[in-house]
């Protein structure tokens, strides 16, 4: 199933991420949907790695914004819910991108870096 791109759809899965809006803007960063966001979440200092719970709720967070600012920058990608309920972003090319592991990966070790991630959808 595939998630519609309206203003409304992308205004709801940016609203998710409520724990890494509110770690971004203590530290000045502005999460407007752009590259440059993601490359200023790239640069915070990870203090959150100490507290297990908040590492998951925000990995999971960076994970949605990362998809979101995937499906508003990169042509042809689209969000897509596996039969699990699990969203992936699958790109014009078809290739499918598990966001939310990635930014569960982020939040734990720093790698991928999202910027990076989403060079990498630009070029596919």
């Amino acid at each position: 199933m595939e998630i519609s791109q309206d203003a409304t759809g992308i205004d709801e899965l940016l609203a998710e991420c409520e724990l890494l809006r509110a770690r971004a803007a203590a530290e000045g960063v502005e999460l407007d949907g752009s590259e440059g966001s993601l490359s200023a979440l790239d640069q915070l200092v990870p203090s959150w790695r100490d507290d297990p719970e908040t590492l998951t709720w925000l990995g999971n967070d960076a994970g949605l914004y990362l998809g979101t600012v995937i499906v508003l920058t990169v042509p042809g990608a689209a969000w897509q819910i596996w039969p699990d309920g699990h969203p992936v972003v699958r790109l014009a090319s078809g290739r499918e991108i598990d966001p939310v592991e990635l930014g569960h990966d982020w939040a734990e070790n720093g790698s991928p870096e999202l910027s990076q991630v989403l060079a990498e959808a630009s070029e596919d």
